[in-house]
């Protein structure tokens, strides 16, 4: 084989072997083990299910309040935020059988999110060892200890508006037909806090390894 054939194929295997924050797709890069679990270190950022179909992104108010199948957004429909925080999404979303999370991850459930934070101390610890050393309001920064670099990212309600101040992540368990159950840090305070929200609120959403 000649040498700018050899030259080629090498290039070719480099291109395709590089993902983009919008694919269905994770980098070894982007992950951290954490006691037994392995977990991204960024968001979801990405706008198709498993299976390649289209995820809607919806920026009207109304229209987000009224959906009940799956969809995301930006925080406060700005397209530079998703690259600092990744993409909000719906519980519909994070639901759907076809799959929201990249080959090989899923979406933690009640359980692994307890799993997480039993291993950094406790809820009431666990928050400082998560957050980010920078970027949190008022020196809320945390140590970051654990290496899950949380961000203050903000939510989008379930009736469309934006709030900021706080970095909120879904959970694959539901709570009843119409909540579902999510983990949140502040930036005061150094615990991690368990609710549950309306499936249509707009929560990140943070994998870990199957």
């Amino acid at each position: 084989m000649e040498k700018g054939s050899l030259i080629l194929i090498a290039v070719l295997l480099i291109a395709t072997s590089c993902g983009n924050g919008s694919s269905n797709e994770s980098s070894s890069s982007d992950q951290v083990i954490i006691g037994n679990q392995v977990w991204m270190t960024k968001n979801l950022n990405v706008e198709t299910y498993r299976n390649g179909d289209i995820i809607p992104q919806v920026q009207d108010s109304t229209a987000w309040a009224n959906l009940t199948t799956g969809a995301w957004c930006y925080y406060d429909n700005d397209s530079s935020n998703g690259e600092k925080y990744g993409k909000l999404y719906n519980w519909y979303a994070v639901n759907d059988s076809r799959g929201l999370a990249p080959k090989g991850w899923h979406i933690p459930d009640e359980e692994e999110w307890f799993q997480l934070t039993d291993y950094l101390g406790g809820e009431s610890e666990a928050g400082d060892k998560m957050k980010s050393r920078s970027g949190w309001y008022d020196d809320g920064n945390g140590t970051n200890s654990s290496g899950f670099s949380g961000l203050p990212g903000g939510t989008r309600t379930s009736w469309g508006r934006f709030f900021d101040g706080k970095g909120a992540w879904w959970s694959s368990s539901k709570g009843d037909e119409h909540y579902a159950w999510y983990r949140y840090l502040y930036s005061y305070g150094d615990d991690i806090q368990r609710d549950a929200v309306f499936k249509e609120d707009g929560l990140y959403v943070r994998c870990v390894k199957d």
